[in-house]
């Protein structure tokens, strides 16, 4: 067999593979697998759209996510439904699930 094809036991070079690892690095790819590799921005963006749209009247959960005219087509949506209040409450709802829903698209990537 040739030299160059058998493994080297030599400890020195072990202890060298092991300094490369770095901490850093670990931390790293630990908060990749955290955060779903989409960053601290990607993975609160659905819980602060969502936090903004459970104000009521306002949608801000969908000015969040630059859905602006779903903002104000819901606004002069919500001036009837104000009279029944149970539909209302339902577009509230939705608004919120939507807001949630739309930022985890748009941290995806995906912007249907």
């Amino acid at each position: 067999m040739d030299s160059a094809d058998e493994l080297s036991l030599d400890p020195d070079e072990n202890d060298d593979a092991i300094s490369n690892l770095r901490p850093v690095r670990l931390l790293r790819e630990i908060w990749k697998e955290f955060t779903f590799g989409v960053g601290a921005w990607g993975t609160l963006r659905p819980l602060l759209t969502a936090l903004l749209a459970a104000v009521p009247f306002l949608f801000l959960g969908q000015h969040a996510n630059r859905q602006h005219r779903k903002a104000f087509d819901w606004s002069l949506l919500q001036i009837p439904l104000a009279l029944t209040i149970v539909l209302w409450i339902g577009l509230w709802l939705y608004s919120i699930f939507d807001a949630w829903r739309a930022a985890t698209q748009l941290s995806a990537g995906r912007n249907d």
